[in-house]
């Protein structure tokens, strides 16, 4: 990906979104820098290396060394040069510390003076803050390529999340699978007012869900899920790089934050 920038641009502030499927990188007042399949080969070393066959480093957990292959990309396309940037990356939710100390090791390779995570839901939800109100209850579908996520925000803090481990990957291949898919999702729709336990449920209805993901891209799916529900299905625009881009609108906010490493709830910028 080439990068027309002036000679003496740099990168102070990096978004980084590491998808099972897509890797992406947005630079403030530089847009997406990298957007790349999350997909990278073992090292050659030893011999024999290049063919073990392709490597998939963002599952159900990250492997460091394969997700640290993929952001080296960036470091070699010849962009503005990274000066120590701060970076706010995205985490699904329900992966936990586990999940998010490999992917905070593996943006390492960036050489990042901070690193601040912040779930992806809720990124989605600041991306596109102009049209919901984050104040009020938000319920965002993350439909991935291998699990789908449905959490409900409150005040743009996470207060219940579900998952299912489908998604888009073999939706097209699979009989059966868009049904399995969309059955998994009004579950997790339906069980929400059940067992929320805050004030948010009674506006739900209202509010519909709040949709996103490489799955918010297929409309024969969007269109199926919003026949099963009983709540409206609003689609994000650009709904697949909503969370890189709803990151980079809070690294405005990370850079006043008082932490300068480990994970931080970042405010909802005004």
């Amino acid at each position: 990906m080439s990068a027309p920038w002036p000679q003496e641009a740099r990168w102070t502030a990096l978004a980084v979104d590491l998808g099972s499927a897509r890797t992406r990188v947005w630079a403030p007042g530089g847009g997406m820098v990298l957007d790349v399949p999350t997909v990278t080969f073992p090292d050659a070393g030893g011999g024999g290396g290049q063919g073990r066959g392709s490597l998939h480093p963002v599952r159900r957990a990250v492997d460091v060394a394969g997700t640290a292959r993929t952001l080296g990309r960036l470091l070699r396309q010849g962009p503005p040069p990274l000066e120590r940037p701060l970076v706010v990356l995205t985490a699904p939710v329900l992966d936990g510390v586990a999940y998010r100390a490999a992917a905070r090791a593996a943006v390492e390779v960036l050489r990042p003076r901070a690193v601040l995570t912040v779930p992806t839901a809720r990124a989605v939800a600041v991306a596109v803050a102009a049209r919901e109100e984050l104040s009020r209850p938000l319920l965002v579908v993350d439909v991935g390529a291998r699990f789908t996520e449905t959490v409900l925000l409150v005040d743009g803090a996470v207060a219940d999340a579900h998952r299912a481990t489908l998604g888009t990957l073999g939706l097209d291949e699979e009989p059966g699978a868009a049904a399995r898919l969309v059955d998994a999702v009004a579950a997790m729709v339906a069980s929400v007012p059940d067992e929320d336990r805050t004030a948010a449920a009674p506006s739900l209805p209202a509010r519909g869900v709040l949709l996103a993901g490489g799955g918010a891209l297929r409309p024969e799916f969007v269109h199926r899920l919003a026949r099963r529900l009983d709540v409206a299905v609003k689609v994000a625009p650009a709904p697949d790089t909503a969370a890189v881009r709803g990151a980079a609108e809070l690294l405005g906010s990370a850079r006043r934050h008082p932490s300068s490493t480990g994970d931080a709830r970042l405010p909802v910028p005004e």
